[in-house]
């Protein structure tokens, strides 16, 4: 395990996050497959000169099965919102190589019937998905994760009211 240090110096992730939200303004969240009870919006890595964008849709798609036809992008953060993982976590993810992630997160609205989101992926990440409210959301996300989404849920405020 790194010392404080050298924690400090790790870079943070590069990675994407996708609030969709249906007509009612609830929002998709599933259930991770490997932490049961912790429960997440979509996410994950840009690759090396890939679009920002593009890996939202990318990602959206490769944990939902929800194509970029799907949806509308209504959104997306003004900046970067990052956080730290907990100490106990830093050298076990990614290979020790970051102390976090920095997102640019977007919000889409499904626009097609939510029988397309499908869970039975390649790599499936999740269990079992819902529609939540902005107040399940914080309550069922994990506590080092549950700053950022409100800073998401006050950057797409103006779509959720």
């Amino acid at each position: 395990m790194p010392g404080k240090a050298e924690l400090e110096n790790l870079p943070y992730r590069p990675c994407v996050g996708i609030m969709l939200i249906n007509e009612d303004g609830q929002i998709f969240t599933a259930e991770r497959l490997d932490k049961p009870g912790a429960w997440q919006m979509p996410q994950g890595g840009i690759d090396k000169g890939e679009d920002i964008e593009a890996a939202a849709l990318r990602e959206l798609e490769e944990e939902t099965s929800v194509k970029p036809s799907d949806v509308k992008i209504l959104a997306k953060t003004s900046d970067w919102i990052s956080y730290d993982l907990p100490d106990h976590l830093v050298g076990k993810m990614w290979g020790g190589k970051f102390k976090g992630q920095k997102q640019q997160w977007y919000l889409m609205q499904l626009v097609a019937s939510e029988h397309v989101i499908d869970l039975d992926v390649d790599h499936p990440e999740f269990a079992k998905w819902k529609w939540s409210s902005k107040h399940e959301l914080i309550d069922e996300i994990v506590p080092f994760k549950q700053d950022v989404y409100k800073s998401v849920l006050r950057a797409f405020k103006q779509y959720l009211d």
